[in-house]
């Protein structure tokens, strides 16, 4: 852990559950909770965090239920996230927020915007998925065959998701000892601009250690995750009444790109960026574009 990272291991209770958080950056900066992706955990987090430091940010993270730190909470629901979030910013004593969410943290973040908007400033959903099963949206189009196969996991239910999760998590912890760019797998077939960002050695010493945590905690975290995601959200998009960005790579296979502008369409005066050169993953310099607009609303011209 570097000695930017305010507090990396701290826990509340919710619901007598344990919540595990980290904060990150500037201590007196405009707080931002960032909601990790499936599987993820507290510890994701850009690779540098004096750039958080340099941007006024205080990155506050936590560990969705099932996670690293965190207890289970079986049967939840991704509007779950925003009681989550209010109890820690009642907890840290913050007012308003500012709330990021990619690939499975992007629901997680639309849902505090949806529910907490009186508190919420901004919020940011970066590749993340529409909710299931609608009418008008063919949900599996564009998607690379393992998510699509992990979705159809997620259906089945809760025994065919962890008899199928439980050894696909112990071979990424298996992958990630040895190579930390293979943290997919070579069967995904990634873009090259994902197979970059995953090739940096700066996200190489990152991508060890939050699997190093994720394998401690298990695989229950990403098991409620997808039962969520195939399942009732519990809230609408179109409640959102909230300043909103929505970002994708127009490359990604993971969360195909369909998902991102039906998203852009459906929330209320949603800002929309397309990066036309970007698959699943951040190019580093957008995830600090990005913090900027969360902190200020403001972005460079």
């Amino acid at each position: 852990m570097t000695a930017d990272a305010l507090l990396s291991r701290q826990r509340i209770t919710v619901g007598g559950r344990r919540l595990c958080f980290a904060q990150w950056g500037d201590p007196d900066g405009a707080p931002i909770f960032a909601l990790h992706g499936t599987p993820g955990g507290r510890l994701n987090r850009h690779p540098d965090e004096r750039v958080y430091t340099s941007l006024g940010a205080r990155m506050i993270t936590y560990d969705r239920p099932g996670y690293g730190g965190s207890d289970r909470m079986p049967g939840r629901s991704v509007v779950d996230a925003s009681t989550d979030v209010a109890a820690l910013a009642d907890h840290l004593g913050i007012g308003r927020f500012a709330v990021t969410g990619s690939s499975g943290g992007a629901p997680h973040a639309l849902a505090v915007a949806a529910r907490l908007g009186e508190r919420v400033v901004r919020a940011r959903c970066n590749v993340g998925i529409v909710p299931f099963g609608l009418d008008d949206f063919d949900f599996y189009a564009g998607m690379e065959a393992e998510n699509v196969v992990e979705f159809g996991w997620a259906v089945e239910g809760e025994t065919r998701l962890v008899a199928q999760l439980e050894p696909k998590l112990r071979d990424m912890g298996e992958r990630v000892a040895a190579d930390p760019a293979k943290l997919l797998g070579d069967d995904v077939k990634l873009d090259d601009a994902d197979r970059a960002v995953l090739a940096r050695p700066d996200m190489a010493a990152l991508t060890r250690e939050t699997t190093k945590d994720l394998l401690i905690g298990g695989v229950w975290g990403w098991v409620d995750d997808d039962l969520a995601f195939v399942n009732p959200w519990g809230f609408d998009v179109s409640e959102i009444a909230v300043p909103v960005r929505v970002t994708y790579g127009q490359k990604d296979v993971l969360v195909p790109a369909a998902h991102g502008a039906w998203l852009g369409r459906n929330i209320p005066g949603a800002e929309v960026i397309v990066d036309r050169a970007a698959g699943h993953l951040s190019d580093l310099d957008t995830v600090a574009e990005a913090t900027r607009w969360l902190v200020s609303g403001n972005t460079p011209r």
